[in-house]
């Protein structure tokens, strides 16, 4: 087998292969003796039939099998010959096919590129810790309270924090644009749900009562069409709603699982979950600062391939909100590419120095943090040893929880190189942070 490489542009490789026609030819002729055995041909006892009669037969289709099993195994074999590590799937060209004659193919692959690692020495990262107060807590079954609220009508005039039920046609040159009309539409005012303008411009409506809205889109904004562009929206309220929170008692803590121990229990419950989500976001600053530093240190060529791959990755985990729905639309035209690659090229350029990372360091999973971690994602379930069997029985949930460890002891080992320093921030600032960040 020959085999010649050339670099045609950043990652790309292209690989031209050459396989001896007799290889070929001989796997062809093992392949039709076999069928000459088993074939049956009118006119002919099964296994009598003239090996001239099985080629003109079968010939064709064998060689046709055997050409593509030779290409596929020749293919590896050229990669592995030439130390090269191919990122997804080759674009195979065949280039002379001819019986008698030398086979040869181009494969088309794009490489994992050379990473030599610079580590994050030095680096200012901060590791931050918050004190959950009384009031933090208070806050909490307030943002509780709300979550299990009822909207119920009212005469008196929308305010922020109110909710209105509305019909809207939105207009563009005086023609319906798609996507701009609803019917029974609840929307709570002060929440950006809508473009701005929208929402402070039905401040102080009344049931009954109609608007028109003159907005202008966000230059920005999803839809090409609508960009910059202005508009009107005719507004009919329905009817202005306010919160009617529950009261704080059995039966509501009963919701949140607590049935017994009253509304001592549900507050020592629900600071244990605070002090539970206040770890995790302390860990997901510092990862979050850490893979930073680490990213901004180490300027990477990423393979298309892996990019294309995370953004369906991305896109299909954005349509699970959708459901069965999801199989009846078209992914691609509601969520473009462009929506994801930004973020799939991070993640992408992110994996591949983590993955270097776990190398260069000869990391490997810690069993017994695999274990804890497993053990604490069943402590919520009933029966939390059958949740823990399931785990330890399933692969692809055990691959997992061994990444998800692997990645945190990859933040340690980053970690004991930069520059730390310890910052005490209010509760709510460092839940914050966790929630408008973007992995």
């Amino acid at each position: 087998m020959q085999v010649s490489v050339e670099t045609t542009s950043g990652l790309e490789r292209r690989l031209t292969v050459g396989i001896p026609a007799a290889q070929v030819d001989q796997e062809v002729n093992k392949r039709l003796q076999q069928a000459s055995k088993t074939v049956r041909i009118n006119g002919f006892r099964q296994g009598k039939v003239p090996m001239s009669v099985v080629k003109k037969r079968f010939g064709a289709g064998v060689r046709q099998e055997v050409l593509g099993d030779a290409i596929n195994r020749s293919y590896y074999e050229a990669v592995t010959q030439e130390k090269l590590r191919p990122a997804g799937q080759p674009s195979i060209e065949p280039k002379q096919m001819d019986a008698g004659k030398d086979v040869e193919f181009v494969a088309t692959i794009e490489v994992y590129p050379d990473v030599e690692l610079n580590g994050v020495e030095g680096v200012a990262v901060e590791k931050l810790s918050a004190e959950i107060t009384d009031a933090d807590v208070e806050d909490m079954i307030d943002t509780l309270r709300k979550s299990q609220a009822k909207w119920i009508d009212a005469e008196q005039a929308a305010a922020d924090g109110d909710q209105v039920v509305i019909d809207f046609t939105g207009t563009k040159d005086g023609e319906a644009f798609e996507g701009g009309s609803a019917e029974n539409q609840n929307l709570v005012l002060g929440s950006g749900q809508m473009i701005e303008g929208f929402e402070s411009g039905l401040v102080g409506v009344k049931a009954g009562e109609e608007r028109v809205l003159s907005l202008t889109f966000p230059e920005d904004y999803q839809a090409e069409e609508l960009r910059g562009a202005a508009v009107e929206f005719a507004v009919t309220v329905k009817a202005v709603q306010v919160q009617e929170l529950p009261e704080v008692d059995d039966e509501f803590f009963k919701i949140f699982g607590v049935a017994e121990g009253g509304e001592e229990q549900f507050r020592k419950e629900v600071r244990e979950n605070m002090e539970n989500e206040k770890d995790k976001a302390a860990k997901n600053s510092l990862k979050t600062q850490v893979f930073d530093a680490l990213v901004a240190a180490n300027e990477l060529e990423v393979p298309k391939a892996l990019v294309a791959s995370e953004i369906n990755a991305l896109r299909n985990q954005m349509a699970q909100q959708y459901g069965q729905l999801s199989e009846k639309l078209d992914l691609s035209t509601i969520f473009p590419d462009s929506m994801f690659e930004e973020q799939a090229k991070k993640r992408t350029h992110l994996g591949l120095l983590v993955s270097e990372v776990v190398t260069k360091e000869s990391l490997k999973a810690d069993k017994d943090r695999v274990k804890a971690m497993i053990e604490g994602l069943a402590a919520t379930y009933e029966d939390p040893q059958s949740v823990v069997n399931y785990y330890f029985g399933n692969e692809q949930l055990l691959a997992g929880v061994e990444a998800a460890v692997l990645e945190e002891q990859v933040v340690e080992k980053l970690v004991e190189s930069a520059a730390v320093t310890e910052k005490t921030v209010p509760y709510k600032e460092l839940i914050g942070q966790q929630k408008g960040a973007v992995a």
